[in-house]
């Protein structure tokens, strides 16, 4: 696992409880480290969705929190906004609340040749999804997954 890796995964259990507290969920964590100046973007969502406000008390607590923890070795710019149409789908739970929605999935590893797919997410279970690929039944488990999101 690369640094980066490393820090987004230290990242990302240190936030998340935080914006679950604040009754938020964590949608998806994005690092990305420039030669002088980082970004730290979080895409945050709850039942009902997210405002303007929800986003900025939510950037006041995590901010708060990085301050005292100090997990990132350089100057960064901390981002937080609402997922949008073509949001991030990360965990199983994700996966779930958008059965019958049209989604991609970019496998690690290519099968068959094929990498990318886009099609209607049919079933999840415990180990993975099950999509509707050009009239085709296509299941992948959840270890396969490199990205997936809402296709918009």
């Amino acid at each position: 696992m690369t640094v980066t890796g490393i820090l987004r995964e230290r990242l990302t259990a240190l936030i998340e409880p935080v914006i679950a507290r604040m009754g938020f969920e964590l949608v998806e964590l994005e690092f990305a480290a420039g030669r002088a100046h980082a970004l730290l973007r979080l895409y945050i969502d709850r039942e009902g969705g997210v405002g303007l406000e929800d986003c900025e008390r939510v950037s006041r607590e995590v901010s708060a929190l990085l301050d005292v923890e100090d997990p990132i070795p350089s100057a960064y710019t901390l981002e937080v906004s609402s997922p949008g149409f073509d949001r991030v789908l990360r965990t199983r739970a994700h996966f779930g609340r958008f059965v019958g929605s049209r989604v991609f999935v970019e496998l690690k590893e290519p099968r068959g040749g094929r990498r990318r797919y886009t099609g209607t997410l049919l079933t999840v279970d415990e180990t993975g999804i099950a999509l509707e690929v050009d009239r085709e039944h296509v299941a992948v488990a959840f270890n396969e997954i490199g990205k997936a999101r809402l296709a918009t």
